[in-house]
């Protein structure tokens, strides 16, 4: 495929370089390309495996390591995870399951390379792969078009192999063992900084394995140098988790330092296991085994991390505990969920707005509940209003970043309701400020037995397991609200005209009936859109799911209407 003319080094020096370090580039645009066409192809189904199997740290190690060979991408997982987190829908020891297993499954680029790109030599055949790949992407439909990007990143994966290998070839007797490290204490620290370093320009540890393969390949480094290196690129990507934690969201900052901390600790203990696996392996071929350096550096990886795994799963929720002392929550606490890098991800966006929303909205219902009691009214502590005001301005702001397409059905319904759910909130949030309406509420018997009604209904919200039931129910309130505003309207107006009562007395009421319903139908609207975007009820660590996760039975009965008579 590649042809490197001259005779010496000193021809063929230059070329050689701009060979090996242009198959990086390509087999790095093809992890790109295939991460991006299979998370095409898997649509939800990912995010339905995340939420619907990680019930504890070891389902969460399961679905993180399946969901991670799947996509080829840690960070993507991640992601996600960090968007069920922020919603709810996981707790923090939960999510860490998925992130140690995340580890895993990124050695299944390993065994690609090492099975696919050494023992076949792909790098001719996959070209007409390749092709297709690019005709589907330009001329296909739907997944179609995924399924082309898939093709060319998976092509272009073996083309950069190929084209490292073909770049390594003249250095084969010249670059040696000898001119890397010492195989010694010392030697190998020094290898696990060059992985370290070579992670830290490439930004992924699948293109260093990928590099380091070659180089072992070709004979230039031994297999204990070759297994410190993949030590240090291992722990090379904490650095890209360390920079997305800091000024991220609660949730994202705790996962950047478990990863971080988590990926030390695996690191540490590889090195140790290093001196007695390379001692097996060596006994191995000194048996006569089968002696395969490439198959042995990637069972090596994939053992340390399973091996560190299975030593941390145990104690993971010690560890999450440890995780959550040492980085606390800061901020609003209404906003704790919002994180501006979930915006890469429109479904973690949208979880993570509209589990805010929900908490919003449980504020804001507690207020009005507070407000409509004559007695606790007067201790209302008006700022607590503020603070809903401003976080509702940067759920606004944060909505209004999201972006979903009718490509992505459910999360631009999902949006679609958050922003729904968001306008009926600042329309409360108006009313509850009105003063005067409120006071109105206590002038006349009828209007306090009906304020009473809505003041019980909204301190029963928290306590309602389904959020479909508590909406029917503010449903039928609004609409009895609706009834008695007509039928109040008429007996206050003809009061007024015999003069029983002054006109500015039947405005007030007016006002004060009107005020009643709609503040009704605002919460109601409010817990419809809601459970449109996935929120199964209020006031509660999982008041989330996923719309395409599953959705509450619409059958169980409702909660009933009131206490009290209207």
């Amino acid at each position: 495929m590649y042809l490197v003319d001259g005779t010496t080094h000193g021809e063929t020096m230059d070329p050689v370089i701009l060979l090996f370090f242009g198959g990086v580039g390509l087999f790095l645009l093809g992890m790109l390309l295939l991460t991006d066409g299979l998370q095409g192809l898997t649509g939800t189904a990912l995010r339905q495996i995340l939420a619907r199997f990680t019930r504890s740290p070891v389902t969460g190690a399961l679905a993180g390591a399946m969901s991670t060979a799947v996509v080829q991408s840690s960070s993507a997982i991640t992601v996600t995870t960090i968007g069920f987190v922020g919603a709810g829908l996981l707790t923090f020891a939960q999510a860490l399951g998925i992130v140690f297993g995340a580890n895993i499954g990124t050695t299944i680029t390993g065994w690609i390379v090492v099975i696919l790109g050494f023992k076949l030599q792909l790098g001719l055949a996959v070209l007409p792969l390749l092709l297709l790949g690019v005709l589907l992407r330009m001329f296909g439909r739907g997944r179609w078009t995924h399924l082309g990007w898939a093709l060319a990143g998976f092509s272009l994966l073996f083309v950069g192999i190929d084209a490292m290998q073909q770049g390594m070839a003249p250095f084969e007797g010249s670059v040696t063992p000898d001119n890397f490290p010492a195989d010694t204490l010392i030697g190998r620290l020094q290898l696990v900084l060059i992985g370290v370093a070579v992670t830290l320009v490439t930004q992924s540890s699948s293109a260093g394995v990928a590099t380091a393969l070659v180089a072992l390949n070709a004979g230039a480094i031994s297999f204990p140098q070759a297994a410190a290196m993949v030590i240090g690129m291992d722990v090379g990507t904490t650095f890209t988790a360390a920079l997305a934690a800091i000024g991220g969201s609660t949730a994202r900052r705790q996962t950047g330092y478990a990863h971080v901390i988590y990926n030390l600790l695996t690191g540490v203990m590889a090195f140790f296991l290093l001196t007695p696996f390379a001692a097996a392996l060596q006994a191995w071929s000194a048996a006569g085994g089968v002696s395969n350096p490439q198959i042995f550096l990637v069972a090596f990886h994939t053992i340390f991390n399973t091996v560190g795994v299975l030593l941390v799963l145990p104690f993971t929720k010690p560890f999450a505990r440890f995780i959550i002392w040492l980085v606390p929550q800061r901020g609003p606490p209404l906003l704790s969920r919002l994180d501006e890098r979930l915006l890469s991800d429109a479904s973690a966006a949208v979880d993570a707005a509209i589990a805010t929303i929900g908490e919003i909205a449980a504020e804001l219902f507690g207020l009005l509940a507070e407000l409509l009691d004559p007695i606790r009214r007067r201790r209302v502590d008006r700022a607590r209003l503020q603070i809903v005001k401003e976080a509702l301005h940067a759920t606004r702001g944060f909505v209004d970043q999201i972006r979903t397409s009718s490509k992505q059905p459910n999360a631009h319904r999902r949006h679609l309701a958050a922003m729904h759910a968001l306008d009926h909130l600042s329309r409360l949030h108006h009313r509850s400020t009105q003063t005067a309406r409120v006071q109105a509420q206590q002038s006349e018997p009828h209007l306090r037995r009906l304020s009473a009604v809505l003041r019980t209904n909204l301190v029963d919200l928290p306590q309602s397991r389904e959020l479909a039931a508590s909406a029917r129910k503010f449903d039928r309130l609004q609409e009895t609200m609706r009834r008695q505003r007509r039928s109040y309207r008429e007996t206050t107006v003809a009061a007024a005209s015999a003069q029983r009562i002054g006109a500015s007395v039947a405005l007030r009421r007016l006002d004060g009936i009107r005020w009643l319903h709609r503040v009704a139908y605002h919460v109601w609207r409010i817990l419809h859109h809601l459970q449109e975007g996935g929120q199964v009820n209020l006031g509660a660590a999982d008041a989330f799911q996923p719309a395409d996760a599953g959705t509450s039975d619409p059958a169980r009965s409702a909660v009933p209407l009131s206490r009290h008579k209207v």
